[in-house]
């Protein structure tokens, strides 16, 4: 068995799509994805992730970025930009660069020329990226999905993924595969990842415990069917375990785990 914890802090707008990535959410980066408003690197990483996805998160991937791209075409047409006042609404706090304007031309007054002037001096890949969300946007209005993206932002999983004292734990689990466990002391809480982890026997389930620091008895923190594997899990109250254990046990759970464990990720720093 083997641990390898490394930190990670968060804030960029990459960092947030491969915290989603970490906790199992992709399909809710599926309207950016398809909009192409995100990075070659970051494609490459939702693609990776996709390509090993199970069916059926692969499945609602696609249907979602297929429904924004449809929407999409009928919403705009290729040579208009977004709705003016959509667009200046979603980047009017975001820096512009704004080049010296051109021999013999006179400098705007008037308000409309000058939000013309400032959207036409991005630089065109920046005009692109921000045409993509502000689409987005507009496909969330239309209910496609991006919304619900963003609302989960606020989703307390998303907030141990993205808390600034994360740090992630990947063990192997008896059997194939691994269980990564992302871990922040901040919020007192972990999120449990299982890849590639085979489904548990007919009639049994995973069991999830916290082994208290004290030596007292383990405390079950849920069960994972074969349905729960390919769905993140959050553990709560960890400031007072050493670690994180996984058991087979019968369907139903047990009252104290069935050893050996399958799996145990340490929660210490």
């Amino acid at each position: 068995m083997t641990d390898m914890n490394k930190g990670r802090s968060t804030g960029s707008f990459g960092d947030a799509i491969a915290a989603d990535l970490a906790s199992g959410r992709a399909v809710d980066l599926a309207e950016l994805y398809a909009l192409d408003a995100v990075t070659e690197q970051e494609r490459q990483a939702i693609d990776g992730y996709i390509s090993a996805a199970p069916e059926a998160e692969r499945t609602a991937f696609f249907e979602r970025v297929r429904g924004a791209r449809e929407t999409l075409a009928l919403t705009f047409r290729a040579e208009e930009e977004p709705p003016a006042e959509l667009f200046d609404r979603i980047v009017a706090q975001l820096p512009a660069t704004m080049p010296a304007p051109a021999p013999g031309h006179a400098p705007a007054t008037d308000e409309l020329s000058l939000a013309r002037e400032r959207k036409l001096r991005r630089p065109p890949a920046t005009r692109r990226w921000l045409a993509g969300v502000a689409a987005a946007a507009a496909i969330a209005l239309g209910g496609v999905g991006v919304g619900s993206y963003l609302a989960d932002q606020n989703d307390p999983m998303n907030q141990v993924v993205r808390a600034q004292d994360v740090r992630e734990a990947s063990v192997q689990v008896a059997g194939g595969g691994t269980a990564t466990v992302l871990i922040s002391s901040e919020k007192d809480a972990a999120v449990v990842k299982m890849n590639g982890v085979p489904a548990p026997p007919e009639g049994k389930v995973y069991q999830m415990w916290l082994i208290p620091k004290d030596g007292s008895a383990p405390v079950s923190q849920g069960l994972m069917d074969a349905d729960a594997l390919s769905k993140p899990a959050m553990v709560k109250g960890i400031s007072s375990a050493a670690a994180l254990g996984i058991t087979v046990e019968p369907a139903g759970g047990s009252a104290s785990p069935t050893l050996p464990t399958v799996a145990a990720a340490p929660l210490g720093a």
